[in-house]
């Protein structure tokens, strides 16, 4: 079958990946892709990666990508990316009788919504930090003088992963509400604020595939999402992960089925809008169990560089099973390894960043088949490879223990070269005790 990814970053080549390893699929396309999915998928220059904030040209290139799967006879499309969900792509295809793996605009609210998913929440008592609602930054400002710091501000939006702010004093809280609603430095996406309690734990992902009615759990992973070490500074789209994540007991992972999966995905189809695609629970592991920081309609990125790598169920028939509501007949497995990948940067992300720097060392890493390269921010330019973005590439390492595949993941690392390139040298430090 002929099959269309959406998305051009790493998670998406992690996608093209998996999928070229499946039997069922003939031919793969990508819009827009990168140059390492290139490498795999049939690249559309078909720009739907375009912010949420530009809603008229988002729109008009997903019915250009609509039009496009339905001239080459696309059989099953894939969204990777956040902003054409809340945009509604899956609800346009699926007009066309298109199959399409994703959740509807209705359904990704419980991303591009953090306000709708705290009242999701609340509705259903499912675990979550208590929490405000403000539409005016004079409310907001006035509701952290009296609750005090450490606390968090999130814009309700999209916000590429970086809308979320954990303000250890009231001066930082302050000054994310101005620059979110205010300044607004990322658009409409922080008309609205939320406002939450600090949670102390250790946040892990569970990425739940589904159905509408049904659904199939990966192994938990750990993200990174701060740019500095020892998870300090701004947050990021993420510096790295690894899987399994030892904090995330089976125990928990039942007790987080029972109080926020099950719930969740039945609330949402009480509501009419059943949820299909992929559920990503962002959980804090507190002192009174899992509770959730935010949900994503999505898979994560990069936990997705280490979830399918590890997975051993063929993804296309995954994908195919969730569109045609049977994911209950479909039995994930996992490979017991351990996989572990370090995002690589450009010099100031998550601030400006320059681009066009040649990147090296890759040729080096390809002969390693436990060695994996994701590409994020890259471009071709006179037939070299060069930076495009602030996170430019993954390196993914796979091995029997967490410790051998993080040494791995730095080797791998260390190979590659290109002016002003930055990592974190503590990916799963918390794993390992290096607390």
């Amino acid at each position: 079958m002929k099959v269309l990814v959406v998305g051009k970053g790493g998670r998406e080549h992690a996608i093209v990946w998996k999928l070229a390893q499946s039997p069922q699929v003939s031919k793969l396309y990508a819009a827009p892709g990168n140059p390492g999915i290139a490498q795999l998928a049939e690249c559309v220059d078909i720009q739907v990666d375009a912010p949420i904030t530009q809603p008229d040209k988002l729109r008009a290139e997903i019915l250009r990508l609509r039009d496009f799967a339905l001239a080459q006879g696309v059989d099953l499309t894939v969204v990777g990316a956040d902003d054409p969900l809340a945009a509604g792509i899956v609800d346009t295809f699926r007009e066309r009788g298109l199959k399409i793996f994703g959740p509807t605009a209705a359904a990704a609210r419980i991303e591009s919504s953090k306000a709708f998913a705290k009242e999701l929440m609340a509705a259903i008592g499912v675990p979550t930090a208590a929490h405000h609602t403000f539409a005016h930054s004079a409310e907001a400002v006035a509701y952290v003088r009296q609750q005090g710091a450490p606390i968090v501000v999130k814009a309700s939006g999209l916000a590429a992963g970086k809308g979320a702010v954990v303000a250890r004093t009231e001066e930082e809280a302050l000054q994310a509400i101005a620059e979110i609603m205010d300044q607004r430095i990322f658009g409409t996406s922080g008309a609205e604020v939320v406002i939450e309690e600090f949670m102390e734990g250790e946040e892990v992902s569970l990425f739940a595939l589904c159905d509408g009615q049904h659904y199939c759990l990966l192994t938990p992973a750990q993200d990174h999402k701060a740019i500095g070490e020892g998870d300090t500074g701004p947050n990021t789209g993420g510096m790295g992960a690894y899987a399994p994540a030892p904090a995330m007991a089976s125990e928990l992972v039942a007790q987080a089925e029972d109080q926020i999966i099950r719930p969740v995905l039945a609330e949402m189809q009480r509501r009419g809008c059943p949820f299909e695609g992929v559920l990503y629970a962002g959980l804090m592991l507190t002192t009174h169990g899992p509770k959730v920081v935010e949900f994503n309609a999505r898979f994560g990125d990069p936990e997705t560089q280490v979830l399918l790598p590890l997975l051993q169920t063929d993804l296309a028939e995954i994908f195919l099973a969730a569109c045609e509501h049977r994911l209950d007949q479909v039995q994930i497995e996992m490979s017991p390894r351990a996989a572990v990948c370090v995002a690589i940067a450009s010099a100031g992300y998550p601030g400006k960043v320059k681009n066009g720097f040649e990147i090296e060392g890759l040729a080096t890493l390809a002969a390693d088949e436990d060695l994996l390269v994701f590409h994020a921010g890259t471009a071709l330019k006179g037939g070299k490879l060069v930076t495009a973005g602030g996170r430019v590439l993954n390196i993914t390492a796979l091995a029997d223990d967490l410790p051998i595949a993080v040494a791995r993941a730095y080797e791998g690392v260390k190979q590659v070269h290109f002016e002003g390139a930055y990592y974190r040298r503590d990916i799963a430090h918390r794993a390992l005790g290096r607390d």
